[in-house]
């Protein structure tokens, strides 16, 4: 499983990453988290608000920091796929 964090490396963006991987490691799943924060990488996702969380190129979530629980619940989604 892929995970990326975009954003251009503000506060939110870095404490959405944070979130991403405290909750990848209490998941104990097997996750490559990268910060992508160059802004045409970032627009190529058509993502124009940050912070963003983009797992295995599907984005999901955009202009906020996600909650603990939704995060589980991509991953447990992309895990059992």
């Amino acid at each position: 499983m892929k995970i990326k964090v975009l954003g251009p490396g503000c506060a939110r963006c870095n404490q959405t990453e944070q979130l991403i991987r405290e909750t990848v490691a209490e998941a104990g799943v097997d996750a490559e988290i990268e910060k992508v924060t160059e802004v045409m990488k970032i627009a190529q996702y058509g993502v124009f608000g940050t912070p963003a969380v983009v797992i295995d190129e599907e984005v999901k979530s955009v202009g906020k920091i996600p909650r603990k629980e939704e995060i589980l619940a991509w991953i447990k989604e992309k895990s059992a796929a």
